[in-house]
């Protein structure tokens, strides 16, 4: 893990938390940081062929940070210890948010998913004629 990757992380993560504040947005401020990131590296993939330190340094770190995920969830989990009388009071509407916002990220990635691939099929059908045509037009 490197240091000015890190702070790269950091960088990103509080320029949406500012942005977020700022504008008053409903999505968390690290999504919107991870956003810029993505981003700003897609961009930056777009002009150059090959991997720089930056982000080869941002690969390691993120690699390093998964890794090491479970450790992240020990602050989470003693939150939600803290927090049981409140827990105890709310558990349906808790539930029923969870449970539901499963649901539509399922039925999101779903039909993404089929949107997906008959965008793709209908790709490659479109394709196939093409290069028939041609092989007939060469005979």
């Amino acid at each position: 893990m490197t240091i000015p990757a890190f702070l790269i992380l950091l960088a990103c993560q509080l320029a949406g938390d500012l942005l977020r504040h700022t504008l008053a947005l409903p999505i968390p401020g690290p999504v919107i940081g991870m956003s810029i990131l993505t981003v700003v590296l897609v961009f930056r993939a777009e002009r150059t062929t090959s991997k720089s330190s930056t982000v080869i340094g941002l690969e390691r770190t993120a690699e390093t940070l998964i890794r090491n995920m479970g450790l992240l969830f020990v602050p989470a989990g003693v939150g939600i210890i803290t927090e049981m009388g409140a827990l105890r009071l709310q558990w349906l509407p808790m539930a029923a948010g969870l449970i539901g916002s499963t649901l539509l990220s399922l039925l999101a990635t779903g039909l993404v998913m089929h949107w997906s691939i008959h965008r793709r099929a209908a790709g490659r059908s479109a394709v196939v004629p093409q290069a028939t045509e041609r092989t007939r037009a060469k005979a």
